[in-house]
């Protein structure tokens, strides 16, 4: 009988070792995993404005401004000069070496893109937490609004472009038809009705599964812009087994590519098929910016922007705003 509750004890230890493991490798976690993060002595990165941050943070987390506007061009949408990357991460703290937990607002996509660029940069240990401070606040756990830091480090920043797919490497991908594609972006942005580039449409044999559907409830945010609901909770995940029924139609071992307009909500959908199981996920880092704007490119429902009529609304917009602007003054007068 002692030997066999001593086996007993012995699976269930073996059990919760495999527990406590399979935890600290899943991609996205929630927020006990966040908790135990902490208890490790992971390095927290706040990925949202610094007035946000200093709203109300996670303990100890750090934070270096809205990332999508520190670490990109306005312009290009791409990433500013490596060095300077180097630069704000060495000083902040921010070593890509480390254990590091990325975290924002609920259904923000540039936490994604966070830990996007921490792997880009040769980070391998870096994980989401997706639900952010709103299940944190939720939780009622301790929030801070000091600011917290970590002390400088010297670390090389080393781009891993094996992780990311080219303009080059998709002229060829299209070509050959070698990957299954996803284009995350809206359905007006996949049908050419929204143009975002030069031109509108889609690359050729592309699926459109807009990255919102990787939310409980897709249409959170228009719902919020509506007032008709009151918080964030829809934008929660899926369940496993409903974002396994969302991507059904695609091959979990066949090469995978996923883009959007510049790469952001792309890093979302390929960080989900990753933690599904998917072995061969790349994001077309360029993404529409770089396939719209390429005239050499083909593409499917193409349209082209009026740059004409886009100047004459601007024009439009702008005299309303100079009528205003002398209205206001003639009331303040």
């Amino acid at each position: 009988m002692q030997h066999f509750i001593k086996y007993l004890l012995s699976i269930s230890l073996l059990a919760m070792s495999a527990l406590a493991c399979a935890q600290k490798n899943d991609v996205i976690i929630q927020t006990e995993q966040m908790q135990q993060a902490l208890a490790r002595g992971a390095i927290i990165w706040d990925v949202r404005d610094e007035k946000s941050y200093l709203e109300g943070h996670i303990p100890g987390a750090i934070n270096i401004g809205d990332v999508g506007n520190v670490l990109r061009d306005p312009n290009k949408e791409d990433y500013i000069a490596t060095d300077k990357i180097q630069a704000i991460f060495n000083g902040a703290g921010l070593n890509v070496n480390r254990d590091i937990v990325v975290y924002g607002s609920r259904g923000n996509p540039y936490v994604y893109f966070g830990l996007y660029t921490i792997n880009y940069f040769g980070g391998k240990q870096v994980q989401i937490y997706h639900d952010g401070m709103d299940a944190w606040k939720s939780a009622g756990l301790p929030i801070q609004k000091e600011r917290a830091t970590l002390p400088a480090v010297t670390v090389a920043l080393v781009p891993q472009p094996q992780l990311v797919v080219s303009n080059e490497e998709m002229l060829k991908i299209v070509q050959f038809k070698s990957a299954q594609i996803i284009d995350a972006r809206t359905p007006d942005e996949f049908s050419g009705k929204d143009v975002r580039a030069i031109r509108g449409g889609h690359i050729p044999n592309a699926i459109n599964i807009p990255y919102e559907s990787n939310w409980q409830d897709p249409a959170t945010a228009i719902k919020l812009g509506k007032k008709q609901v009151s918080d964030n909770s829809g934008m929660t995940l899926k369940s496993q087994e409903d974002l396994k029924k969302l991507y059904s139609s695609l091959n979990p071992n066949q090469d995978t590519v996923v883009y959007c307009q510049s790469g952001v909500r792309a890093a979302e959908t390929a960080t989900v098929l990753k933690n599904l199981g998917f072995k061969k996920v790349k994001v077309y880092d360029s993404s529409w910016l770089g396939w719209g704007n390429n005239l050499k490119a083909q593409v499917a429902d193409e349209t082209f922007l009026n740059v004409g009529a886009l100047n004459a609304r601007m024009a439009g917009m702008q005299n309303k705003i100079n009528q205003l602007e002398e209205a206001l003054k003639a009331k303040n007068n």
